[in-house]
């Protein structure tokens, strides 16, 4: 008897300790208003996304003669994301491209969006990590019309790699309580052309918050601010500052937002935001998510 005792103890010591409970959905979708969350798919689920920004609601370019920004469209987004495991996400968008340069330069137009995503870390249930962390990146590739007649301008697209642009960033949250989740969003973009006096590569930072309201709205906000010596509001570039209320119906999300940002992809709200909210130069936005089991 005293063997089998002792046989037991080593058994039990010598098994694995018990998976470590994490924190599941710090947020309640893969994006807050304009910056991606920490969260990941489920592997074989399918998530079908539309997204839309309108024109400005008020300033010299909205009001009235626009329905306030109703009957324009910055940009739109249309694609879908699959996880192909718990923690690696794959996407493919379509977006119209938007956001230009003050001197009147525009950005990459119709453009194709391959993205990854990846949960390197978990917070937490009770102990362990106080922080989820997740990598995001996308290649951007315009398939505009190029514009052979004037190398001045970004759609000359002199070599095939000018139509392309990069961002990748890093993604450190955490839920604060069952009602509050806070993240911070270092991250990096590069663009294989812009004008002269503009810079290929930029760092940002972004920082967003969740406030669950109800079992069915949850408000949400988040800010860019990119770091470069020429994007200030002198030269006419703002941070990107987006306010939203995300309605969870079950098998869809929808999300209605105002924003600053004329573009939806990072590649293009980034270096691109040149609307101010104080000049009434801010939009409405709609995303709607659709989950399927695959």
């Amino acid at each position: 008897m005293k063997n089998l005792s002792i046989l037991i103890m080593l058994l039990v010591g010598m098994a694995p300790a018990a998976a470590q409970e994490v924190v599941t959905q710090t947020f309640k979708d893969s994006r807050l208003v304009n910056i991606q969350s920490v969260e990941t798919l489920g592997k074989r689920r399918l998530d079908v996304r539309i997204g839309h920004r309108f024109g400005d609601l008020l300033g010299d370019n909205g009001g009235w003669s626009t329905f306030y920004g109703l009957e324009q469209a910055s940009d739109v987004m249309i694609g879908a994301e699959y996880g192909a495991t718990d923690k690696l996400t794959v996407g493919f968008f379509r977006t119209k491209g938007a956001g230009s340069l003050p001197n009147g330069q525009a950005g990459l137009r119709q453009v194709l969006n391959g993205t990854v995503k990846y949960a390197l870390l978990r917070q937490g249930a009770d102990g362990g990590s106080p922080v989820s962390l997740t990598f995001w990146g996308v290649t951007a590739l315009s398939t505009a019309e190029r514009i052979p007649d004037n190398p001045d301008i970004i759609r000359n697209f002199s070599t095939f790699a000018h139509r392309m642009a990069y961002h990748g960033q890093l993604m450190i949250a955490s839920r604060l309580s069952d009602r509050i989740a806070l993240q911070l969003t270092p991250g990096y973009t590069h663009r294989n052309v812009v004008p002269f006096e503009d810079e290929n590569g930029l760092f940002s930072l972004g920082v967003g918050t969740r406030l669950q309201i109800s079992r069915v709205f949850g408000l949400i906000a988040d800010v860019t601010l990119p770091f470069s010596d020429y994007r200030t509001t002198e030269n006419g570039f703002y941070p990107a500052l987006g306010l939203g209320l995300e309605i969870d119906s079950g098998g869809h999300l929808f999300q209605l937002n105002f924003t600053n940002a004329t573009g939806i992809m990072e590649t293009d709200f980034i270096p691109y935001t040149t609307s101010n909210w104080l000049d009434g130069e801010f939009r409405f936005g709609f995303t709607i998510s659709r989950l399927f089991n695959l």
